[in-house]
């Protein structure tokens, strides 16, 4: 998913989203510790998925709290 993708989302979305990645970077860990996974890059790029939601995820806390100042 784009970064422009998730900026379109509210903050609920984004959260989801994070969740959903969490979960699917779990399994390919566990594919991996099982020796069944074959394409060993979805492991970093889940990851990077998941550092670009959380940055946007706190982007978007962070301009709720200046819009209710």
């Amino acid at each position: 998913m784009k970064a422009s993708e998730l900026r379109e989302k509210d903050v609920a979305g984004v959260e989801r989203e994070v969740a959903g990645l969490l979960k699917a970077h779990f399994g390919l860990r566990m594919q991996k510790g099982a020796q069944q996974l074959n394409d060993h890059t979805q492991l970093g790029k889940t990851r990077r998925l998941i550092a670009r939601a959380r940055t946007i995820l706190q982007e978007k806390k962070r301009q709720a709290q200046e819009a209710a100042k």
